[in-house]
């Protein structure tokens, strides 16, 4: 059943607060092309607004009351969101389903994985504090030396429509565990369960500016965020293009970024497997969320000896997804987020088939569905490797096919992109499965499966993919600076210089 959605403001300073413009934007359901509401468009003059709060957030007190308290305090608050999401983990999954077309039963996997990520940095921020001042091993007993790792200060963090509140939240948890304090910006395609997460932090008491959420056009809010001076790192998850783009803003100050860019991840399928088994993995690697993934394995390289009966499985186990409302009981594949991505994703079918590719599954809008910006699950064979459709990412329900001889041959065509976030090969061979995750330029592999992911595990990639890593431990430490301090111990003076005594 579906669910009105909230009428928000931009959450500032701990407060709903109109965007000083006044500009709003329309919200379309893209299951239904209706509109079903909008969300505050923020300018330049909101990011001002937000950046001010954060900051002085973090200098409150002398920065007692956040960015210097005990770590146990903000694991506090941090339990505090993940109860209240669990609490509306029903309507914030189905506020997902109806903003960004997810299916629901992935939405609510989602919103269970909101709450294990703030639970997860909760436990690293009350750690933290036991963990300063750890000794540095020196050679002269006549100095100490120690590490302290403090929190780098304001954050912009600029998050993806694929999963609005679940990847604003490997940002969000792990920077307040830092004692950092943050400005989100969503994407402005899907941003209604980031405002609940600014309404949930309302309600639990998270003291005002440490987290403040703008909704609002990349090309306003999001450019606005960051070149800010104010600000003084920026997170991004989203295209290459976008990202290069603010890495050049962050640039012209000498900002710290992390990027988690796109992807054109590769699969490979020997000839030592279960076909049935592997063709759901390969399946799932690419059409999950909609085919709205970065990390998709959307590059599938099968084995020559297996590729006839594998691609035949692929089509049959593709021709059993049930295509619908993504609030419909057992819906696995919803619509794209908008117009504009479902008429991209068409293109580059037709540029593909205009190319010589074969189009052997879908390729187009399902017979059953009139409206909405549904596409069926393609797959693409007779395709060479230097296709756009190969190449580029498509972010869509689109799966190529090629075939390989050798192992070596699988290797080469599987890093010959200029992505290098995920990979996955399916073996029985585990040998064979240790020499390919080596040899794979990527930053995540898979071995027999593809996509899964976990809160206490490094996420991002190499290449055009981006660099640094979220969640884990390696996700605390995105927004942590350390700091040596060394102490002379000794009684005696130094004694470079002549005493002029």
């Amino acid at each position: 059943m579906a669910i009105p959605v909230p009428t928000r403001q931009l959450f500032i300073d701990g407060e709903w607060r109109e965007p000083i413009l006044k500009k709003r934007i329309p919200i379309v359901n893209p299951a239904t092309e209706e509109l079903i509401g909008d969300i505050p468009a923020a300018t330049t003059e909101d990011v001002e607004a937000a950046v001010n709060a954060a900051r002085r957030a973090f200098s409150r007190n002398k920065g007692k009351d956040w960015a210097k308290a005990p770590g146990a305090v903000r694991a506090k608050f941090l339990r505090a969101i993940a109860a209240k999401v669990n609490e509306r983990k029903t309507d914030l999954a189905k506020l997902e389903a109806l903003d960004c077309g997810k299916p629901l039963d992935e939405a609510v996997w989602d919103m269970d994985d909101v709450a294990g990520c703030f639970e997860f940095y909760a436990d690293l921020a009350e750690g933290l504090d036991a963990k300063q001042k750890a000794p540095v091993s020196l050679p002269m007993d006549s100095f100490k030396s120690y590490v302290l790792k403090q929190p780098l200060g304001v954050v912009g963090l600029i998050t993806p429509w694929n999963y609005p509140l679940l990847m604003a939240v490997w940002k969000v948890a792990p920077s307040l565990a830092a004692g950092c304090t943050a400005v989100l910006k969503p994407s402005e395609l899907a941003s209604v369960t980031c405002l609940e997460l600014a309404d949930i932090c309302r309600e639990v008491g998270l003291p005002p500016g440490v987290l403040n959420v703008l909704t609002g056009l990349g090309s306003e809010a999001g450019a606005s965020l960051a070149s800010h001076p104010g600000v003084d790192k920026i997170a991004f998850t989203g295209s290459f293009a976008t990202g290069s783009k603010v890495m050049t803003a962050a640039a012209q100050l000498v900002k710290p970024v992390s990027m988690e860019l796109g992807g054109k991840s590769p699969l490979i399928v020997f000839d030592d497997v279960d076909l049935d088994k592997a063709a759901e993995w390969a399946l799932f690697g690419c059409f999950w969320t909609n085919g709205q993934i970065c990390s998709a394995t959307s590059r599938l390289l099968v084995h020559e000896s297996i590729a006839s009966e594998f691609i035949e499985k692929l089509v049959k186990w593709s021709k059993n997804i049930k295509i619908s409302d993504p609030m419909e009981e057992g819906c696995r594949l919803g619509p794209v987020v908008s117009q504009g991505q479902y008429e991209k994703i068409l293109k580059f079918i037709s540029a593909a088939k205009s190319e010589g590719a074969t189009i052997l599954h879908g390729g187009s809008r399902p017979e059953h569905l009139e409206k909405g910006f549904f596409i069926e699950p393609t797959i693409i064979t007779d395709v060479t490797t230097s296709m756009k459709i190969w190449r580029e990412e498509v972010f869509g329900p689109v799966l190529c096919v090629k075939t390989f001889a050798s192992e070596d041959k699988a290797i080469e065509l599987a890093n010959d992109s200029h992505y290098g976030l995920g990979a996955a090969v399916i073996s029985n061979d585990t040998e064979r499965c240790d020499r390919v995750s080596e040899a794979f330029e990527a930053g995540i592999v898979w071995i027999n499966c593809s996509q899964p992911c976990f809160t206490q595990a490094p996420w991002g990639g190499v290449k055009r993919s981006g660099f640094g890593r979220e969640l884990g431990e390696w996700g605390l430490d995105n927004y942590l600076s350390v700091k040596q301090v060394t102490l002379y111990t000794s009684n005696d003076p130094w004694g470079w210089y002549k005493s002029p005594n």
